[in-house]
């Protein structure tokens, strides 16, 4: 019998070319491939934001996986999933959609450069979203790697509201920290509204201040490992992931140009 694959879980908030090409668009592009090429099974999400053209990048509707509602402050979200191949790296990209979140042109900040209220929900939506997705799938992850500051969300659901599920029983939390969280606050009831199944008030303390540093806190406090991957995350955090005493994979900057990292990042999963 041949060798069980490594299952890996890619949830990002960019990913290359359906966005701009940055350092996150980047990772979110080759590292999967990178991951695949060396002969373990990946899946990647992202968000459908507006601004990506559905024709031009040939995305469409998974009809069996659509259809779900997300119940948020009591207001049923439809659930959309649709589908797009990277053909030159061999990958499927899967995206989160819905009418209200998501369908606007830009990603986190309106075009006269101010913060989306509803960014709390689309955080929550977009989190809940990939797990339910991942359920339907009935493919469970070993390593869910999480990129972003709007994925933050996801190790908090996965280590209490879907601790019990069959599917994320053995899956590990990777949690890569960039210069993307927002300095921006967001709405004061993010937490009451992020409440679900296991996932209790309490298991929240650090959004009794909803920034973006304390949404970043709450990820790292149920990440089973963490990846500085940019050259100055912010002091704060840095020590607050250091104090939680977990795996920590440091910056590289000529890895992250020479395309390194990769070798790096599934050495780290390895370890985990």
């Amino acid at each position: 019998m041949g060798e069980i694959k490594q299952k890996i879980l890619f949830v990002n908030s960019e990913i290359f070319p359906y966005l701009p090409e940055s350092e996150m668009a980047g990772i979110g592009r080759y590292l999967p491939q990178g991951i695949q090429e060396r002969k373990k099974e990946i899946r990647s999400f992202m968000p459908r934001y507006g601004c990506i053209n559905e024709r031009k990048n040939q995305l469409h509707e998974v009809i069996r996986l659509s259809g779900m509602n997300i119940i948020i402050n009591d207001v049923d979200h439809p659930l959309i999933i649709k589908v797009a191949s990277i053909t030159a790296a061999r990958i499927q990209v899967y995206f989160i959609d819905n009418e209200d979140y998501f369908r606007r042109k830009q990603t986190s900040f309106d075009e006269a450069g101010h913060f989306f209220e509803d960014n709390d929900e689309r955080a929550i939506f977009f989190a809940r979203g990939v797990l339910e997705t991942v359920k339907k799938l009935r493919w469970a992850p070993d390593i869910i790697h999480c990129q972003g500051w709007i994925s933050h969300l996801i190790p908090a659901y996965l280590k209490k509201a879907y601790k019990d599920d069959p599917i994320f029983s053995g899956s590990k939390v990777v949690l890569s920290l960039f210069n993307d969280i927002p300095t921006e606050t967001f709405r004061p009831d993010f937490a009451d509204k992020a409440v679900f199944g296991g996932l209790t008030r309490d298991c929240l303390p650090f959004l009794d201040e909803p920034n973006g540093i304390n949404l970043a806190k709450t990820a790292a406090q149920y990440s089973d490992g963490i990846i500085m991957s940019a050259p100055s995350v912010d002091k704060d955090l840095t020590a607050y992931c250091k104090s939680m005493d977990l795996p920590i994979l440091k910056y590289n900057a000529k890895s992250m140009e020479n395309g390194g990292y990769i070798e790096e990042y599934d050495a780290f999963y390895d370890k985990l």
